[in-house]
């Protein structure tokens, strides 16, 4: 008979420094066969599909923000719990593939994964095979490793594997459940803490340390091996780096996890900032002086992609004010973007062309400034998108300013080309982000990564975390080496 495999998960990446708190309209939400389909590899003709009866049970994705509400959290696990409590009624589960990114915050809790984990184990009992994909910037728990036979991550930054790696998550589960071997796993806590965009995989130390993975992933008695960076912007005992092998071996899996931590620990000082980082100032500078255009700005304190609020009106503010942008020669400059439901209200009752004025931003986060008055042409308006609901577009000058109805990270070209805002041809592009994604990273002629303030603010010591585990790195001294030896857990 076929195994029989679920799958579920609620993925969010959450700031503890946002005043947002992720509600129902923050996620996209896939039940039944839609769920199941979500996955190329395993719809018809796909490498999995037919390898176990695969059956959806919920699945709740947002963009990352602030803290979940804990009663959405609530409905959401109690849907999956009840879920799998069904199906398992029905007829035993063999195994559930469980797709998470591994930094959810919910108000109320310490590990909202952990919690998750645990109600799961609750309902499905020990014997369920349980196999979860993460994003590297997730967080280890003892309690998630306990509770996981089988967690892998992602190994690149830009997540270019992501979908490699949830078919890999499921395969190991499938591969676990033909052969019914013993699976050993080899977890070490590695007290670092750095953000993304010091750990990108583009360059080095990244770059080698995950290339080692494929190398240890194929020797005999190791099924996975992975390396998690951590999620720097929460404030919990479990935010740390962590590395995991897997496998039928316990001695392989514990030399290759010990020789993946010590090289980790070996290279921690050696991790900078994937882009040239920057203030504002020296941006704009450096966008200004340019011969080859597009010059890309990242907003990075604000950036939705990592839990910024979206609406921080610091960076937006200070281009307003410089006349180089605002000028009617100015170079073409696309500023993206600030969400403000009542801006959009007001202007949805303005003349597509006309001038307008408006107060937007900072109806979440004003920490670091408050409302700010955009004033120009309403070059364009439109409804309908997905994520930001409607958007307009006020010109000033060569300054082009993009205000949302709701939240929305412009991460890629399309973003802005279905504005009508065409960022290849454009001299500046400003938008909240920390390194690159693939599309921006490709048009860029020349990058400024700007170490703006916000909630995902790059320098951590402006954050003021309180709940770690000490010492950490790069906040402490560490007067001999940690204790990087391997956990053995079955």
């Amino acid at each position: 008979m076929a195994h029989r495999i679920a799958i579920a998960g609620i993925a969010i990446e959450s700031s503890a420094y946002s005043p947002h708190r992720a509600g129902y309209r923050d996620f996209a939400v896939q039940e039944g066969a839609d769920l199941v389909d979500r996955y190329e590899f395993l719809r018809d003709g796909g490498a999995l599909r037919d390898r176990a009866d695969w059956e959806g049970v919920l699945y709740a994705r947002s963009i990352p923000g602030g803290r979940v509400d804990a009663e959405v959290y609530a409905d959401f696990r109690r849907r999956i719990v009840d879920g799998l409590a069904a199906l398992h009624r029905e007829e035993p589960l063999d195994g559930l593939y469980l797709d998470i990114h591994g930094a959810m915050s919910v108000v109320g809790l310490d590990d909202a994964e952990g919690d998750l984990i645990t109600a799961i184990r609750g309902t499905i009992g020990a014997d369920v095979l349980i196999s979860a994909s993460m994003d590297l910037h997730g967080n280890v728990s003892r309690t998630l490793i306990e509770a996981c036979d089988l967690i892998t991550c992602y190994r690149m930054a830009p997540h270019e594997d992501a979908w490699e790696t949830r078919e890999r998550a499921a395969r190991v589960l499938v591969d676990h459940l033909d052969s019914g071997d013993e699976i050993v796993k080899a977890w070490v806590r590695v007290p670092i803490l750095l953000p993304g965009e010091k750990t990108s995989t583009r360059v080095e130390p990244a770059k080698s340390l995950y290339g080692r993975l494929p190398a240890v992933e194929s020797r005999d008695g190791v099924t996975d091996a992975a390396i998690w960076i951590g999620y720097a912007w929460a404030d919990e005992p479990r935010c740390h780096a962590t590395v995991v092998v897997s496998g039928t071996d316990e001695s392989v899996v514990a030399a290759e996890a010990a020789e993946l931590a010590d090289e980790f620990w070996r290279v921690r000082d050696e991790f900078v900032f994937v882009g040239p980082p920057g203030s504002l100032e020296d941006g704009v500078a450096a966008a200004l002086a340019a011969t080859e255009k597009p010059y890309l700005i990242s907003d990075s304190g604000d950036n939705p992609g990592a839990g910024g609020t979206g609406d921080v009106t610091w960076a937006l503010r200070a281009l307003l004010a410089r006349p180089e942008l605002t000028a009617a020669d100015a170079p073409v400059t696309l500023c993206a973007s600030v969400f403000d439901a009542g801006a959009i209200d007001q202007l949805a009752r303005a003349e597509l062309g006309g001038e307008v004025s408006v107060e937007a931003g900072a109806r979440v986060d004003d920490r670091t400034s408050g409302p700010v008055r955009i004033e120009g042409t309403l070059v364009r308006f439109v409804a309908g998108d997905p994520q930001a609901g409607r958007i307009a577009v006020i010109r000033r000058g060569g300054l082009h300013v993009i205000v949302t109805e709701f939240r929305k990270a412009f991460h890629a070209v399309t973003d802005f080309t279905a504005l009508d805002l065409d960022p290849v041809s454009a001299d500046i592009v400003v938008t909240k982000i920390g390194y690159l994604e693939p599309e921006l990273y490709a048009i860029a002629r020349g990058w400024t990564l700007a170490l703006t303030p916000g909630p995902v603010d790059q320098h951590l010591e402006r954050l003021g975390h309180e709940r770690l585990e000490r010492p950490m790195f790069p906040f402490d001294e560490f007067p001999a080496a940690p204790d990087l030896t391997p956990e053995i857990l079955r």
